[in-house]
């Protein structure tokens, strides 16, 4: 398997001077500085599915291959002007893997299937629905366009055309048109592996007895379920307390084994912000301060070449810096190129005031009317809010007055990680 070249030690470097930066800026800085990190190997089309084409894919026929009906009817040629038209029965019919023998001579018809190979003198087909057949003849009245009811070879995709450009992912559409076109085998990106960490004294595994002041380890069950459903390879890294050298052999032994990295907490710059810590040991740290609510330090960095997304350790500001910013960086390094999550405007269904400096997002969902309506705590400890949410409302940097019925951009959690 081919293995592209490793990410640069300084690929996240802020320059000098730069404090608070905006969404926008954050995701332009991501989209520039990475690159594809997942393997590249060549499959067979039938065990494809799933995966980013690493190179073009070129029809290798066309497709479809030969002029055929797209009705069943009876073929003529040359179409047909106003009035009653009546044709004799050319023997015999053309139907799809059965193509007529012979030609059909001027001035006759002949019984015609869907996908069938248009016979030799064949051009223009009439519905069967449209006609009277009586002794060998065929009735039908005008006019009939010259190539009515017929595809022209080719006319989908030609041979040697575009199917499909690097970088797309393979869904059953993707699959029909390569079949169709005869491409048997493509060259496909590998699947990001990414390993997912949470860290901190207070964590405790689902399951394990927990005291009063622990809480369960909420973000890695969320994480891993996400990246599955965007056909990312999860590994789970499990969690590590607040001890530098228990999480520098725990990063150590997943060397090797994923492409990229996400971490919960520890991504700031306390005493026990141990991700940064030694993320700055090895001289690749960027504590990006994004002007976003919720989320703010987003820790990122090289650990022995491998991207490390340090995410906020609160599970509402998790999902949020992960949707927002680990997922198009996440498809970028597995081969998918740079594609933002599409939202689509509603009216809103709910008031709200908001400051100009940091963009916001807001846990929501389309009521039985299809207006957005907000989760009733903003609180980014609310972690209810995520699951009777279906998705998030974006406001802009801006200051803004959001009134019930204004137009407010809605990201339902569908959009992101698909095709």
């Amino acid at each position: 398997m081919m293995q592209p070249p490793p990410l640069k030690n300084d690929c996240f470097a802020l320059p000098p001077g730069v404090d608070w930066t905006p969404v926008d800026e954050a995701l332009s800085r991501l989209r520039a500085r990475l690159a594809p990190v997942a393997g590249i190997e060549t499959l067979p089309l039938m065990q494809a599915a799933g995966r980013f084409l690493a190179a073009d894919a070129v029809a290798a026929r066309a497709n479809p291959p030969l002029p055929n009906s797209a009705v069943d009817g009876y073929g003529f040629a040359g179409g047909a002007g106003e009035g009653v038209h009546v044709l004799p029965l050319a023997e015999g019919r053309a139907a799809a893997g059965a193509p007529l023998a012979g030609a059909v001579a001027p001035g006759q018809a002949v019984r015609i299937l869907t996908g069938a190979a248009l016979p030799e003198g064949v051009d223009t087909v009439v519905l069967e629905e449209d006609v009277t057949v009586e002794a060998g003849r065929v009735a039908f009245r005008g006019p009939i366009r010259r190539g009515a009811n017929a595809r022209a070879a080719g006319e989908d995709v030609d041979a040697g055309a575009l199917a499909l450009p690097a970088g797309t992912r393979l869904g059953p559409p993707e699959l029909a048109l390569l079949a169709a076109t005869g491409v048997h085998e493509v060259r496909v990106r590998a699947p990001l592996r990414v390993g997912v960490l949470s860290t901190g004294d207070e964590i405790r595994p689902v399951g394990a007895a927990a005291e009063a002041h622990q809480i369960y380890d909420a973000n890695r069950p969320m994480l891993l379920a996400l990246l599955a459903g965007w056909g990312v390879e999860p590994l789970d890294l499990g969690h590590v307390g607040d001890d530098r050298a228990a999480l520098r052999a725990r990063l150590d032994a997943a060397r090797g084994r994923v492409d990229a990295m996400l971490t919960s907490g520890g991504a700031s710059s306390g005493d026990e912000d141990h991700v940064s810590a030694l993320l700055r040991d090895t001289g690749s740290l960027a504590v990006w301060r994004i002007a976003v609510k919720p989320g703010r330090p987003l820790a990122l960095g090289l650990w022995d070449g491998v991207p490390v997304f340090g995410l906020p350790g609160n599970p509402v500001a998790a999902l949020v810096c992960t949707l927002i910013f680990a997922e198009p960086a996440l498809r970028l390094l597995a081969g998918g190129g740079w594609r933002q999550a599409q939202g689509v405007m509603v009216p809103a269904a709910f008031t709200k005031r908001k400051k100009a400096g940091r963009r916001e997002y807001l846990r929501a969902r389309l009521g039985p009317d299809g207006s957005a309506e907000v989760f009733g705590s903003e609180g980014s400890g609310r972690i209810s809010g995520l699951a009777w949410a279906s998705g998030l409302v974006e406001l802009g940097d801006g200051a803004c007055e959001i009134a019930p019925g204004d137009p407010v951009r809605f990201l339902p959690y569908s959009a992101f990680g698909a095709g």
